[in-house]
């Protein structure tokens, strides 16, 4: 029977034959909770009367959205998952200077693969999708569970293709293609199903502009956004020391005469970048539309847009030009390896005289977390995944999606603008 790239990976990690709709009990490869998430985890883990994690190399503890710790509250959340990763003795554990946000700091270490299963209490764990892992967010009840047996039910979600094709504007890049998407299907449009991407556009498309869209599935309400595995794919990961299944050293793709829901076709020729409007991922327009709209606050960073080549483009727009002086412009690398490349690649005094705060490898303002919350009545453009009522702080604030070339522009501008805004 053809095959879908869902139905593909899935069939790896279970007995059981796969179609959609089928519910199917699967091996997990790796289980990720964090420091908000993590202490439900082990609530529950304790509840249930387990005593030992079914594996200690395959569960993942990262401390990255309130920390540095902001608050005693978030530092007892994190001595919970620290006193736990002890006990169980836990390798994958990161705190401090060794940890960075989790959806980057997973692939970028080797700890998911492609074919991979994975599960993580944070619903954003769809990012590894764009290295061909089947990986989705579950409450920390099932994350617990999946702690002592290694094992998860799934429902074999049905598949949407979508196909870009067309010629890459210089400034489009993959938060745009994502965001066009969702402005297309809604929030809603692909709820409890794979979103598969293919398409040349895709398959000229670098693994780090794959993973900014896989983590952007959920804003469709996606259960997974899936990635061929391909050339590309295979020399990022052997570049990085990823370990690849054998069966899998040739790539992994959909059948060509797979069964799917619907396929979806987008040109991206001759588009320039977008931005979603508050407050839902999918009030999507041209930048170039919204005209005049003072903001305060730039963040460049998250598990969606905080990775090397995100940086990169950063700096491109502010090299030589300043922050305006009405915007506090953060950057965030994801990552200590981010960083570390920002430093030696001279990013970083790109940022600083452009006058950025570069701070710490947090989600932070994010989720409204700390290192950057809205007051009432002020704008952000950011390189996040949400822009909800209330997501960055005040519920009187307004968050604008953005990738970072319109989030650079925006900060150099002081209000809602893309590269010719600047003239660039």
């Amino acid at each position: 029977m053809p095959r879908t790239l869902a139905q593909k990976i899935l069939q790896r990690h279970t007995d059981e034959p796969v179609e959609d709709g089928a519910i199917v009990q699967c091996r997990v490869s790796m289980v990720l909770a964090n420091d908000i998430t993590g202490p439900l985890a082990i609530k529950s883990f304790r509840g249930m009367g387990a005593a030992r994690v079914f594996d200690r190399d395959r569960i993942a503890l990262v401390m990255d959205h309130f920390t540095p710790q902001k608050d005693i509250d978030s530092a007892n959340q994190v001595m919970i998952s620290r006193r736990f990763a002890e006990e169980q003795q836990i390798t994958h554990y990161y705190e401090g200077g060794n940890c960075g946000v989790e959806h980057t700091l997973l692939p970028e270490l080797g700890l998911v693969n492609p074919g991979d299963l994975v599960i993580g209490a944070d619903s954003h764990t769809c990012t590894y999708g764009g290295i061909g892992a089947f990986a989705t967010g579950m409450g920390s009840t099932d994350i617990a569970a999946a702690m002592a047996l290694g094992e998860t039910w799934l429902k074999v979600p049905p598949t949407i293709r979508v196909e870009y094709a067309g010629e890459m504007p210089r400034w489009l890049r993959a938060k745009d293609l994502m965001l066009l998407l969702i402005g297309r299907i809604g929030v809603d449009g692909a709820l409890y199903k794979a979103l598969e991407f293919g398409g040349p556009v895709i398959a000229g498309l670098g693994v780090e502009g794959r993973l900014t869209m896989a983590n952007m599935a959920i804003e469709a309400g996606a259960k997974v956004g899936l990635f061929p595995v391909d050339a590309v794919t295979l020399a990022w990961c052997a570049e990085r020391g990823h370990t690849v299944a054998p069966d899998l050293k040739d790539g992994l793709a959909a059948d060509p005469d797979a069964k799917y829901e619907a396929v979806l076709h987008m040109d991206v020729t001759d588009l320039e970048p977008v931005v979603a409007c508050p407050h839902l991922p999918s009030n999507v327009v041209p930048v170039s539309d919204v005209k005049d709209v003072p903001i305060h606050q730039v963040v460049i960073g998250s598990c969606t847009n905080g990775r090397i080549s995100d940086m990169r483009d950063a700096a491109e727009v502010l090299r030589g030009r300043k922050v305006h002086k009405k915007v506090r412009c953060i950057v965030l690398p994801s990552t200590p390896e981010v960083w570390k490349a920002c430093l030696a690649e001279g990013l970083m005094q790109v940022f600083m005289d452009a006058g950025c705060i570069v701070g710490p490898c947090t989600c932070g303002p994010c989720l409204g977390g700390h290192t950057g919350i809205l007051g009432d009545g002020e704008a952000a453009v950011t390189t996040t995944n949400r822009n909800f009522k209330g997501r960055m702080g005040s519920l009187d604030s307004q968050v604008y999606l953005a990738s970072p070339i319109v989030a650079a522009a925006s900060a150099v501008a002081g209000k809602v603008a893309g590269p010719r805004e600047i003239g660039i």
